[in-house]
């Protein structure tokens, strides 16, 4: 089968590759969509933590299931998605029903190869029924479900104000799902594009181009003079995550969902006047999935609209570099994959 590999940072080389033979408690999916994320870019461009070369990447995922062990409740023919983070069941996370946290964790298309191929083995558990959605809408459950997960995290309740740094699809998923849990969403980044994109398809009231002057004055014009209760970074940028606890009001809670490399350090007193909570938020839990899915479902949540690029798969290889251009006006590329 056709596998698109990337060696080292920088280049991408189709490859021919074994299709998978089935392992007891595996499953066979042949693929049909591939989301390309922050993260695959990053690992093109070799910034990405936890990883190593050369990596099939690819994680947004979703096709049809070809074979399987056990049938738990699907049948071969489906469609499905997966929630792309495999991990070992027996440590203290997973005891603990975080699987999301995994303390031998891998991540599909990070940790081992993943779905830039015709065809996936993956394990039985981590299917996720299509319940009659598309291939495209599938494909944007996971980065969905990372956003809600942000959200979960941060408990936030009707009427907080929530400010979510970054306007990715990450970011723009935990808008939505602040936005569905009541909170009142204030968006903040300086791609032009991804802030025409909150106003104009989003519907968000308050956009902050991070490049302006006078931030902390326009967050208290908006929150009458409280600061926001809730602050998320969807950046991964280590001055954005800095500048973070500046935004935030007393009592607060700041959530990072964004990852960078490096150390993150914030004043002291600034955080500790604010009796701050600050917490980490990594990948996502079957429950996000599944609010994903009933929010496309009941049309909250309009995946289409977070489609900026379509390519085939013998045409993503050469994108990657125009994708990370801010010019491209990127925010989901989709990999369209036909078999023959």
């Amino acid at each position: 089968m056709k596998s698109l590999v990337c060696t080292t940072p920088g280049l991408l080389e189709y490859k021919e590759t074994k299709e998978p033979d089935l392992k007891p408690g595996y499953a066979i999916i042949r693929i049909k969509r591939i989301g390309i994320c922050g993260t695959d870019l990053h690992a093109y461009e070799g910034t990405q933590p936890y990883f190593n070369y050369p990596r099939i990447l690819g994680h947004e995922l979703s096709g049809d299931l070809i074979a399987l062990s056990l049938s738990n409740g699907f049948v071969k023919g489906e469609a499905v998605t997966l929630i792309p983070y495999f991990y070992c069941g027996k440590c203290i996370a997973c005891r603990s029903g975080r699987p999301n946290c995994c303390v031998s964790i891998q991540v599909c298309g990070v940790h081992q190869d993943g779905g830039m191929v015709e065809y996936l083995q993956v394990p039985e558990y981590s299917l996720v029924h299509g319940e009659g959605l598309g291939y495209d809408e599938l494909a944007m459950a996971e980065p969905f479900a990372i956003g809600a997960h942000g959200i979960s995290r941060a408990a936030v309740t009707p009427g907080e104000f929530v400010l979510v740094v970054g306007a990715g699809p990450i970011g723009l998923g935990a808008m939505e799902f602040a936005r569905i849990a009541g909170g009142r969403v204030i968006a903040m980044d300086m791609n032009q594009r991804r802030m025409r994109f909150c106003r104009e398809v989003l519907k968000i009231e308050h956009v902050i181009d991070a490049a302006s002057s006078g931030i902390i004055d326009q967050l208290k014009e908006i929150t009458h003079g409280d600061m926001p209760l809730v602050v998320i970074d969807a950046t991964g940028n280590k001055k954005a995550i800095s500048n973070g606890i500046d935004w935030l009001a007393h009592t607060g809670r700041y959530i990072l969902i964004g990852l960078q490399r490096e150390d993150i350090c914030f004043s002291h007193p600034e955080f500790h006047k604010r009796e701050t909570t600050l917490m980490g938020s990594r990948n996502a839990t079957r429950k996000d999935f599944e609010l994903v899915i009933a929010a496309i479902q009941r049309g909250r949540i309009n995946p289409a609209s977070y489609i900026s690029h379509r390519v085939s798969f013998e045409e993503a290889g050469k994108e990657f570099n125009r994708w990370l251009d801010p010019s491209s006006e990127a925010i989901k590329p989709m990999v369209v994959m036909e078999h023959n």
